[in-house]
């Protein structure tokens, strides 16, 4: 009836998909599915629904809600079906809101209000907030002409523009400042320590130093394989645009020290730097004291 079953997404982690499948008379008459990011959140859910379709009357009332399902099942479908990259970031806040009350509404009861609660009850910067309505419109965008969900996308509009005029979103501010060569001198020193403590690890000095050499983003640099390097330039696919995301394949030159770091890495992988976004990510946030807010 039920099985959980295991993919890597294309960020690097694990989902856990439930399906549930009914058969009544050799054919299916009932099929739902819903993913997770732990597989004992999976498991629990899996045993609680289950329960639930056993009771009279449960089937048939949840096909009848098949035209009109819970957002999260709509945020599941989209993170499924997108064959876009939709990117690490999005992904990961899209999840999130899974966890808010908003994704038990039905599609044909959210309304600009809810839309409104939501953002207001999350305990970020209105910059960020913004960015959490902007990732779930595109889902509303889609919703009712792709899969015929009565998502409404004037709804999410108003919440935009009310949101807005009330300080509840605005627009990023822009970055600053950048480290000075004593705080990046000290995070060199760090990494140094422990690459030297554990081998294995990540060659944070030379990704770091190979960022700011080629002035190239994080998800650019491990997208690099050693067929896109020629001495004095690499060609990076998927170049960051504002209009679109994939298929931007740029060749880009490279200054000598930036080179010097790619001949300096082994070949044991068709990339050259190997290694996930995510690994990196984590590496560096963790050497970072709090007060300094700077991205890789």
């Amino acid at each position: 009836m039920a099985h959980i079953v295991a993919r890597k997404r294309r960020d690097g982690t694990t989902g856990y998909t439930v399906q549930i499948v009914i058969k009544r008379g050799g054919k299916v008459a009932y099929r739902e599915a819903q993913t997770f990011d732990r597989r004992q959140a999976a498991n629990a859910w899996m045993v609680r629904r289950e329960q639930e379709l056993a009771k009279t009357g449960a089937v048939e009332r949840a096909r009848q809600s098949d035209n009109d399902p819970r957002l999260a099942a709509v945020i599941d479908r989209y993170i499924a079906e997108s064959e876009r990259a939709i990117g690490r970031t999005k992904a990961q806040v899209l999840r999130s809101i899974k966890t808010y009350d908003i994704a038990d509404l039905r599609c044909s009861e959210i309304t600009s209000a809810d839309l409104l609660r939501f953002v207001q009850s999350l305990e970020v910067a209105p910059a960020t907030r913004q960015n959490y309505l902007g990732h779930l419109s595109a889902i509303f965008a889609i919703a009712r002409p792709a899969w015929g969900y009565p998502l409404d996308q004037q709804a999410i509009k108003d919440a935009f523009a009310v949101s807005k005029r009330l300080g509840v979103t605005a627009k990023g501010k822009s970055r600053e400042r950048r480290p000075t060569l004593d705080e990046l001198d000290r995070l060199m020193v760090h990494f140094g320590n422990v690459r030297a403590r554990r081998p294995a690890s990540i060659p944070m000095q030379k990704i770091v130093a190979f960022a700011i050499f080629s002035t190239r983003r994080q998800e650019e640099i491990v997208r690099i394989r050693w067929d896109d390097y020629e001495g004095d330039r690499v060609l990076v696919r998927d170049m960051k645009h504002p209009g679109d995301k994939l298929g931007d394949h740029t060749w880009c030159e490279l200054p000598p020290e930036a080179s010097k770091i790619i001949d300096s890495m082994p070949k044991r992988d068709a990339r050259i730097f190997p290694y996930s976004t995510g690994a990196i990510s984590a590496a560096f946030t963790r050497a970072c004291p709090p007060y300094l807010a700077f991205q890789l």
